[in-house]
């Protein structure tokens, strides 16, 4: 796909205009779209996300035509990229309040972080660990910390899929992928010069 033109799917809970706003910031093509026509004529998916678990699958069920985006990111393999909650619905199931099932795109649960001493949500800027080398690294160097605003994190079965993590009184996971599917735990529109370098890279995957 040579022209890039980015789908940011809105529920009512995330961070679109932001995302939107670094997007047009960075050159690129980009629309706040739930519709069938827009997912399936973009090059690039984007789900932002702020809320709980349960709430968001709720609303993404009501809002999102997810049999359309089921179809273009698992069968035409279009990178799709979940920000914060958005990473978490990827997973098979969450527990924040109530056990609800999630996306299944990427096998794992979403559970609460464990902490003694600290605070939760767990707020403010968090380097991250690289696991594995990908492209979505790229020119990254220096530029390893994030801002996160979490409570829950996405535990995944398949230790193959962290590409890497970040340390809160322990280890959890910050980026994940699947084939074409990417998770940020973080919100990399607040990210300033870290999180446009992901989200560029992200958007040249193909």
């Amino acid at each position: 796909m040579a022209k890039k033109f980015i789908c940011i799917l809105d529920y009512g809970s995330g961070n679109v205009r932001s995302v939107h706003n670094v997007l047009k910031h960075l050159g690129y093509n980009a629309v706040v779209s739930n519709t069938k026509d827009n997912i399936k004529k973009c090059s690039h998916l984007i789900l932002p996300g702020v809320g709980s678990f349960g709430a968001s699958m709720r609303k993404i069920e009501n809002t999102i035509p997810f049999d359309c985006l089921e179809e273009q990111v698992l069968k035409n393999a279009k990178p799709f990229l979940g920000i914060c909650v958005g990473m978490q619905v990827l997973g098979d199931v969450g527990f924040e309040f109530e056990e609800c099932k999630g996306f299944g795109w990427i096998q794992g649960s979403v559970e609460k972080l464990i902490v003694s001493d600290s605070t939760l949500p767990h707020i403010g800027w968090n380097d991250i660990i690289i696991k594995k080398d990908n492209p979505i690294f790229r020119n990254l160097k220096e530029f390893r910390d994030f801002y996160f605003v979490n409570s829950y994190h996405l535990k995944v079965n398949n230790p193959e899929y962290v590409l890497a993590s970040s340390d809160y009184e322990g280890l959890f996971n910050s980026i994940v992928s699947k084939d074409n599917i990417f998770g940020f735990q973080f919100h990399p529109e607040k990210s300033q010069k870290a999180g446009q370098l992901l989200l560029n890279n992200f958007i040249h995957l193909t």
